[in-house]
């Protein structure tokens, strides 16, 4: 764990805020749930929670199908990282940072696919290789939770209208699963 070296104090009803520059460092938003951890020394940490994370081995498994499927590199999100990936080796991607390009993407809740001609997004933050073709948001209870993914490389075609129903059908599937 890393010091900040940043104090704040509890207020009377308990509260403490969590200063501006680790909020948006951590990507930190407002309204964001964060599971609580205790340690017997006393210590308190804050993490990340993402219902995501909670289907991880599910979400495996349906990148593997999904690139069995159909040949492609496919990955799944939460709001911050790429979860699960199949079809490249996995330190290349799995738990990397989506990029800023493509949390901004998810922010608008659109359906994304790349178009002939067009560069497309990083997929992840300092991994230029792998373009985003096909984005769809994983929505659940009206919250986005995440996305499914595929992926190309540089200069690759776009993908076609099959992969574009598969990762719309998959979205749509595990918002479903995480409302239940």
């Amino acid at each position: 764990m890393k010091a900040t070296g940043i104090v704040r104090r509890i207020d009377d009803l308990g509260r403490v805020v969590i200063p501006k520059e680790i909020r948006r460092t951590m990507r930190i938003r407002e309204g964001d749930p964060l599971e609580i951890f205790t340690e017997k020394d006393g210590e308190v940490i804050f993490k990340k929670y993402s219902p995501v994370g909670e289907i991880n081995d599910f979400a495996s498994q349906i990148c593997e199908t999904l690139n069995k499927t159909t040949g492609c590199i496919t990955a799944v999100t939460d709001r911050d990282n790429i979860i699960s990936v199949f079809g490249v080796p996995k330190r290349e991607l799995h738990e990397k940072r989506i990029s800023q390009e493509l949390e901004q993407l998810l922010e608008e809740r659109q359906f994304y696919q790349r178009r002939a001609g067009e560069r497309g997004i990083p997929a992840a933050e300092g991994v230029p290789a792998y373009m985003v073709s096909i984005a769809a948001p994983i929505i659940s209870g009206g919250d986005l939770m995440g996305s499914v993914l595929f992926l190309t490389t540089e200069g690759a075609q776009p993908l076609g209208e099959v992969e574009s129903k598969l990762a719309q059908t998959v979205a749509k599937f595990l918002g479903k699963q995480m409302e239940d």
